[in-house]
């Protein structure tokens, strides 16, 4: 589908029986301008969400649009608004989240700016926030250590994420284009797909925007979501379909430049972890067995990268040894949990 000038921004908004939530998340992306696309994307829900997109379409007729499709899965929402996306430029808004309107605003004055100076930036990096349920103190994660501000610089610029610092779906607006010629296809029915969405269309990019503004709101704490220990203990052969996904994408250090080769193995190695943990957490020695499988294959598949990945310091504390290592990797998960707001 051509990109219609007009339009700066779109907005896919993924929505699977969302109407308890969904009105918070489409409000705050309805600013009056003409020039922003909402693509309410109904997966096959079983509630009102439907109905309430309709609605929506109805009372924004040309900037609001409600498709329904049967459901596939949070990957195959975001599959249809990059098919569908009119906007120069395209960013995720889960329905249970929501964005910062003023600092909409300024991510619609930057957009507006490379566009009229005929600059085609292909990503912009903004900060977002935990709204984590029962923490009256909210976490921002920001990107001022590594990333120039106010200005368009390459890759040769960016500097080194700390351990715990990496690139989320909530902080990325890319360039519409950049998504399709990336050739990016996300898997149907899976969960933590945003991990591949982050990490393969890196690769197309060239040129990159840091707009240091708490941007997006990403909303934590209830008991059925995703990224509930939980709810990830149950669902871990989806982390790991996800992270052997990640391992097959062809990145080169010969066809990269530096920084962006070492960010994808640092983002690697951060889905490596959480997959090893969560396999941990669950108790269960085959779940183990299945932890030193995954390392198995990284070091069968790529004995440079398992070398890279393994003398880390996250590499070195889910790979200790015996139960007593177990018992480390898990309490240091535990602190990790509580000082980073996790679910």
């Amino acid at each position: 589908m051509k990109n219609l000038p007009q339009t700066t921004l779109t907005v896919v908004v993924p929505s699977y029986n969302a109407a308890d939530w969904m009105e918070r998340c489409i409000d705050s992306l309805l600013t009056g301008a003409t020039d922003v696309e909402v693509l309410i994307i109904d997966d096959g829900s079983t509630d009102a969400t439907g109905a309430i997109a309709n609605l929506y379409e109805a009372e924004y007729p040309g900037v609001v649009r409600a498709i329904h499709q049967p459901n596939g899965g949070h990957g195959s929402t975001i599959n249809v608004g990059i098919d569908q996306a009119r906007g120069r430029y395209l960013k995720v808004v889960d329905s249970d989240d929501w964005v910062d309107p003023e600092a909409f605003e300024a991510l619609l004055a930057t957009l507006r700016g490379f566009i009229a100076d005929q600059q085609s930036v292909d990503l912009v990096v903004s900060n977002f926030v935990y709204e984590k349920v029962g923490r009256r103190r909210k976490r921002a994660v920001r990107y001022r250590n590594v990333l120039p501000r106010g200005r368009v610089f390459t890759w040769s610029e960016v500097g080194r994420f700390r351990t715990s610092q990496f690139l989320m779906m909530h902080s990325l607006v890319y360039r519409t284009d950049v998504l399709r010629e990336s050739g990016l296809c996300l898997p149907e029915h899976t969960f933590y797909v945003d991990n591949l969405y982050v990490y393969q269309p890196l690769m197309s990019v060239e040129s990159i925007y840091y707009l240091d503004v708490d941007l997006y709101r990403y909303f934590i704490g209830r008991p059925d979501q995703s990224v509930n220990e939980a709810v990830m203990i149950r669902r871990i052969d989806q982390q790991l379909k996800v992270n052997r996904i990640m391992m097959d994408v062809n990145v080169s250090p010969f066809d990269v430049p530096d920084a962006l080769y070492r960010y994808m193995l640092h983002h690697l190695q951060i889905v490596c972890v959480i997959s090893s943990t969560m396999l941990l957490r669950s108790g269960r020695d085959e779940d183990f067995a299945r932890k030193v499988e995954l390392w198995r294959e990284i070091r069968y598949d790529d004995p440079a990268v398992y070398r890279r990945l393994r003398r880390t310091t996250l590499g070195h504390l889910v790979n200790l040894p015996g139960k007593s290592g177990r018992r480390a990797t898990l309490a240091a998960y535990r602190g990790a949990r509580w000082v980073l707001q996790l679910n």
